[in-house]
């Protein structure tokens, strides 16, 4: 595994660990946490923040039906096909993301979304917007800001941009104060796991037209 040199902040994870993430966001933290030992442990060390806590709570009454409804949901859970898993010395998604893609790289429906790049909307909650990138080695993205949040994970090759260098299971948060031109380095691809929750202020004319056909 590569050496990561950008990990989650704590603000996020512990938002991830009580269950206060968007679905879009939590899909890009289980996929680096699942690359990244440091951010992992310290999760954990969250989580068990978060039940200790939860043991000093007063008990709650749960309704009569609370058991048959939890089993109902298993039985239904248990009745979806589940996707085969790659192993992770194959694999270019780990398992997280498996899961939403049924599959790995290959199973990807991408979609072009010009100059190379191309992109594949995860469906998720609508309160984020999830998307696979592969951009091109040596292609950059659009210069642009943000109106919200931007996380972007790196799953192959790297890209640079005005924080640093972006490697395989690197994370960059953006937020309204990061202006940036990611650029895919040369000599591979780059894919990246990008989740937003609103949308993309690009600066040019060209890329503030197609915004409305991608949809970022």
């Amino acid at each position: 595994m590569s050496e990561i040199n950008h990990h989650l902040n704590d603000a996020m994870l512990m938002a991830y660990a009580s269950g206060n993430l968007p679905e879009g966001f939590s899909l890009v933290v289980a996929t680096h946490i699942s690359l990244c030992d440091d951010c992992r442990a310290r999760l954990e060390s969250f989580e068990a923040v978060g039940g200790a806590m939860i043991g000093e709570c007063e008990n709650i009454d749960m309704s009569e039906d609370a058991l048959a409804a939890t089993f109902a949901l298993i039985d239904a859970d248990g009745d979806v096909a589940e996707a085969p898993r790659i192993s992770a010395m194959d694999a270019v998604f780990p398992s997280p993301l498996q899961d939403y893609v049924g599959g790995d790289l290959d199973n990807v429906a991408w979609k072009s979304i010009g100059g190379g790049v191309k992109q594949a909307v995860l469906e998720t909650a609508p309160d984020s917007s999830v998307r696979l990138l592969s951009i091109p080695a040596g292609a950059a993205m659009p210069d642009h800001t943000h109106r919200g949040t931007e996380m972007t994970l790196v799953l192959k090759g790297a890209f640079s941009d005005e924080d640093g260098r972006f490697a395989r299971g690197d994370v960059e948060i953006a937020d309204e104060e990061l202006h940036h031109t990611p650029i895919a380095e040369d000599g591979e691809d780059c894919i990246c796991l990008a989740a937003t929750d609103a949308p993309l202020r690009f600066k040019g004319i060209i890329p503030r037209l197609a915004k409305t056909f991608i949809g970022i």
